[in-house]
Formats: structure tokens, C-alpha cells, sequence
């Protein structure tokens, strides 16, 4: 059982993924907030009968998956309704991430939260101990994005603009990993932080 939990949080094409996965090659467990919205809202959940009851069964596919473009459609369309899947979702994303960082086996565990500062952060999740930050200059995530995504210039303006700035997240940080496109450096970085969270675990523990 894990009892010292990191959130981990950066940017859109920051470079999460990236650091989440050199965490996971040192043995650490990832809690991923994107794998957790998806089970919530899976055939047969609680969250899933919920949002059909809330949404109508409109947004169901013929076989019973949540038809994620119909939901997105009505949720763009309608802050009240964004709001209202929300409500539904959130608590249960939060509570299934908590429970995958405490049955952990690693020493300590990380909940990756792409949307961290947006969601409220230690206000929402208590239960971390640590939070750190994958930062990149914006110009950075701007290229990023429009080579791995083929977004136009100013697609990737507003994917940028529709999130935290840089400074909400930054403001929120314990630690931050630099991610500018220096591979031996960002291994380095990952490697310093997994020896001293080790550290602060066992004292936790």
C-alpha cells in the first residue's frame, strides 16, 4: 500500500505522458486520470447509468458504449450541461484514482492529472502529498502540438489558451521537471525526483 502520493500535471503537449512512463520504468505505479474518466463511464457502471439518466439514451451507442461526440456536442453546446457531467464524473475519477495509488506496490504511487490546476487542485485532491509540475515554454508546446497532432497554428492556440496558464499550474507546484526537448536531462530530472520521493515516502510510511 502506497500511502505518499504524487500528482502529476503539466500542459497540453508538455510532456506528461513522457514523464509518467520514465516514472513507470523505475517501478513506480501511474494512476492515469484519462484511463480512470474512461471506466467510470464504462458499459455496466454506476457513472454510465447516471450520465443516460441525466443525458437521455441518446448519447448510448448501439452497443451500449457512451457515445462520446453526441455527449460532447450537448456539453459544448451548454456550460449548465458541462457542469452537470461534471458532477457526475469528477467524484468518481477521484475516488478511483485514490484507490489505485493506495493498493499500490510500488513505494510511493503517482496520479496523473492532466487537468489538475483546472479541476481545483489540493482544494479537490487532498490526499496528495506532493504535486509536480511538467512545465515546457509555450512556443514549445505550440510546435509540439502542430507536429504531433497536424493542428494549424492557430488550433494550438486555442488548445493552449483553453487551459491553466503556465503560472496557475507553476503556482501550484512542489516540483517541476523542465521538458524542453533534452532527453538525457529529463532522464536525469526523473531520476533525482523517484530517489527523493523514496526518501520522503519511507519517512511518510
Amino acid at each position: 500500500m502506497s500511502q505518499f502520493v504524487v500528482g502529476l500535471t503539466g500542459g497540453v503537449a508538455a510532456g506528461k505522458s513522457e514523464v509518467s512512463r520514465r516514472f513507470e520504468a523505475l517501478g513506480i505505479v501511474v494512476a492515469d486520470a484519462d484511463v480512470a474518466a474512461r471506466a467510470v463511464v464504462a458499459p455496466g457502471s454506476e457513472g454510465l447509468a447516471r450520465i443516460v439518466d441525466h443525458f437521455g439514451s441518446g448519447i448510448l451507442l448501439a452497443d451500449g458504449q457512451l457515445d462520446r461526440a453526441a455527449l460532447r456536442e450537448r456539453i459544448f453546446a451548454s456550460a449548465q450541461e458541462r457542469q452537470a457531467l461534471e458532477a457526475i464524473t469528477h467524484p468518481a475519477i477521484r475516488e478511483l484514482l485514490r484507490r489505485t495509488c493506495e493498493e499500490a506496490t510500488s513505494p510511493y504511487a503517482i496520479a496523473a492529472i492532466p487537468l489538475l490546476t483546472e479541476a481545483g487542485g489540493r482544494q479537490q485532491y487532498p490526499w496528495l502529498n506532493r504535486i509536480l509540475v511538467v512545465d515546457a515554454p509555450v512556443a514549445v508546446q505550440h510546435a509540439r502540438l502542430m507536429l504531433r497532432d497536424g493542428s494549424t497554428a492557430e488550433l494550438a492556440d486555442r488548445m493552449i489558451a483553453a487551459q491553466a496558464s503556465r503560472e496557475e499550474r507553476l503556482a501550484l507546484a512542489d516540483d517541476v521537471v523542465v521538458n524542453d526537448g533534452h532527453p538525457e536531462q529529463l532522464q536525469a530530472e526523473v531520476e533525482r525526483l523517484d530517489a527523493a520521493y523514496r526518501v520522503m515516502a519511507r519517512r511518510t510510511g
